[in-house]
């Protein structure tokens, strides 16, 4: 069946556009004729189609990176019929899916992504051979035989010289530890201890002291997840359903974390939040020139007051 869009969230290049994207698209949902056209559409993926994909987006404008493009990506639905998923998309077009609503708790994932690039490498760094003896002539950081003479050409089996990383690789099995929510208000009130636990009470967020490095800050929901992942920092990441049935006890384990560390990541940081810095070393010269401004600010103002 022909590709057709449904609905419209995402447009490049709209700050610079003259904003006429989707304008005759979108009279298609308020128009009678229109109407009859998508449920027509509707009615012919109902009948024929046999699988259901969604085109998503993420949100890049929530975080605080130089990028503005956001990244597009296919994704099928898989559970249920094809009335259930039908239904499923129509009902969430145009609409933010979090996290915990794809995800859970305790859950293997995994992860999707590309490698950090390290460059053209030699066969010993590249693909790990045994370093020659000292005295070999023309360099030792070399593969001593590449084949026989016949067949006549190098195999694709014998180890060369080339790019080594910024390849696409996927990681699977990674237990989700915590499913995270972001800074939100609730009931009036500022919500950020998103790192605290059930043995460490501590009002902290999962931002470290200082910020992660190379990252920022992480204000948004997040996954934490056992041991390390694919690419550099900022680098995209595809979280993937385990294509596996789990029965291991490591896979099958009820998580109960204790405490999460929120010290400073640039060194051998001591103070997980910035109270318990200022309580161990008491106001610093930095704390002391800041007071010292906004007195200064105050008794200004008071006095340009005074003067009126």
């Amino acid at each position: 069946m022909e590709d057709r869009i449904s609905a419209r969230h995402l447009f490049a290049m709209r700050y610079k556009s003259k904003k006429k994207a989707f304008t005759k698209a979108s009279k298609k949902w308020t128009d009678d004729l229109g109407k009859k056209s998508i449920e027509n559409d509707f009615r012919k993926m109902l009948r024929y189609c046999k699988v259901i994909r969604v085109i998503a987006h993420s949100q890049i404008r929530l975080i605080k990176q130089r990028q503005k493009k956001a990244h597009v990506m296919e994704i099928q639905l898989n559970g249920g019929s094809i009335e259930d998923k039908v239904k499923w998309a129509r009902e969430h077009l145009e609409k933010p899916i979090q996290v915990s609503n794809v995800f859970g708790q305790d859950e293997m994932v995994d992860c999707v992504g590309v490698t950090k690039g390290k460059g053209f490498k030699g066969v010993t760094s590249r693909w790990h051979t045994k370093k020659l003896p000292r005295k070999t002539h023309k360099g030792l950081r070399k593969v001593a035989c590449i084949g026989a003479w016949h067949p006549s050409r190098v195999s694709t089996t014998v180890a060369r010289a080339g790019q080594k990383g910024y390849h696409h690789r996927t990681e699977i099995n990674k237990k989700i530890y915590r499913i995270g929510a972001g800074i939100h208000t609730k009931d009036g009130k500022v919500i950020k201890n998103n790192a605290s636990t059930e043995y460490d009470l501590t009002d902290k967020s999962i931002t470290p002291m200082g910020g992660f490095p190379h990252y920022g800050e992480v204000n948004n929901d997040f996954v934490m997840i056992k041991g390390c992942c694919i690419g550099s920092k900022k680098r995209i990441i595809t979280l993937r359903k385990s294509l596996l049935k789990h029965t291991k006890r490591s896979a099958l384990e009820q998580i109960k974390l204790k405490f999460i560390d929120t010290s400073s990541k640039m060194g051998h940081g001591r103070f997980q939040t910035p109270a318990d810095k200022l309580a161990f070393m008491g106001p610093l010269k930095k704390d002391r020139l800041k007071e010292e401004a906004a007195a200064t600010t105050s008794a200004a103002a008071a006095a340009a007051t005074t003067t009126a």
